[in-house]
């Protein structure tokens, strides 16, 4: 390149020489990507991955190889041309900042290629929750770190600003402790999402009770995680909450689990006929995985007993339906088939008794004296 510039001197000024070779090369650049791009992605249409990283990465992929021809096309031109070297800089710069964002779209191509071969809208979707709770997290992760050293590269190629950055860090030790200081919330949920990342405490669509709240975890980001609420709020956590405070995960190893129904029955009441009607009741029930139904007598008080009837589901969505339908039944079972066994309060009355040796009741001294009832005239 620099020996067809040196031998079109003598034809034309540099700098117009110099644009064209820049022109060219685009255009060759150019071309050559797009047919590169259409042929690979015909030979990758069969295979759904494939096909994405092909079309995910061909707009930066070409920026940066465009950027990288026009800077030996800078490089081979006379220093002489007039702000060839603001040009030089400022192109170092952009294909610092291609190759940072074609970093970034190849992170983010891995994660959804993970995403794409495992799915997680399906019953038994353990494993897939674990991978894509893992990869989103270190995805946004490796954002971060990707950001950082592409900035810095790029503040490298500036020689005023590497200067000035080079002065701050030598002289600045205390500004240096007061970013610290300021940057430790980032700093600490960055490395809580490496933890969760790595532990998994929580996952996606996990099922969570904290803050007094149940929800399931809808997105885990690099500094906060989203639990939907079951009445449609979203509850927005810091990362460092799962590592430093107690919280209840009802998914952690399987969905399945446990849920009771509390009734306050009367002690005349039949156990063994509620046990019948719940086992009727279960039999025919979708909700139902046919694990535990049973019905017991945890407490007793000074007029009622009560009656805690377990049950068993898939998920916690299924047993909260299945426990509020058994509740419904049993309810309606006791008060048709046994109404006076259902909670009362007992009173006696008891009449009154004269002790040993004590006189018999007699009329009060103070009552008014009873007058003779009359005698009716015989017809």
């Amino acid at each position: 390149m620099r020996e067809l510039i040196d031998s079109l001197q003598n034809l034309g000024p540099d700098w117009a020489w110099t644009g064209i070779a820049a022109c060219l090369s685009l255009l060759v650049v150019l071309g050559g990507m797009h047919f590169v791009h259409r042929l690979v992605l015909r030979a990758a249409s069969h295979s759904t991955v494939m096909g994405l990283v092909v079309r995910r990465t061909h707009a930066p992929l070409t920026i940066v190889v465009a950027i990288a021809a026009l800077n030996l096309v800078w490089q081979a031109a006379p220093d002489d041309i007039p702000l060839i070297g603001v040009v030089r800089r400022v192109s170092v710069v952009l294909w610092i900042a291609s190759l940072t964002w074609l970093a970034l779209r190849g992170v983010a191509l891995g994660g959804d290629a993970v995403v794409e071969l495992n799915p997680y809208n399906m019953a038994d979707n353990l494993h897939a929750r674990m991978l894509l709770t893992r990869t989103r997290v270190l995805t946004r992760t490796l954002y971060v770190i990707i950001l950082l050293v592409g900035l810095s590269l790029a503040l490298m190629a500036i020689p005023g600003v590497r200067q000035i950055g080079t002065s701050l860090l030598a002289s600045a030790g205390i500004g240096a402790l007061a970013i610290g200081l300021a940057a430790r919330p980032v700093l600490g949920n960055l490395l809580a999402g490496l933890q969760l990342a790595i532990t998994q405490p929580i996952r996606i669509d996990d099922v969570l009770v904290l803050e007094g709240e149940w929800g399931r975890v809808e997105e885990i980001t690099g500094t906060y995680v989203v639990v939907a609420i079951w009445d449609q709020r979203r509850l927005v956590v810091p990362l460092q909450y799962f590592i430093e405070k107690p919280f209840q995960n009802w998914t952690r190893q399987t969905s399945q689990i446990l849920g009771t129904v509390m009734l306050w029955v009367d002690y005349r009441l039949p156990v063994d006929a509620v046990r019948a009607e719940l086992k009727r009741l279960v039999e025919g029930d979708k909700d139902w995985d046919r694990r535990v139904a049973i019905a017991q007598v945890t407490d007793t008080s000074e007029q009622t007993m009560q009656l805690r009837v377990l049950l068993s589901s898939a998920d916690s969505g299924r047993n909260f339906d299945l426990r509020c339908r058994v509740r419904e039944a049993l309810i309606s079972f006791i008060a048709r088939e046994y109404p006076l066994y259902l909670p009362h309060t007992r009173a006696e009355l008891m009449r009154g008794e004269t002790p040993p040796g004590a006189p018999p009741p007699g009329p009060r001294s103070d009552a008014p004296a009873s007058s003779p009832t009359p005698t009716l005239p015989q017809a």
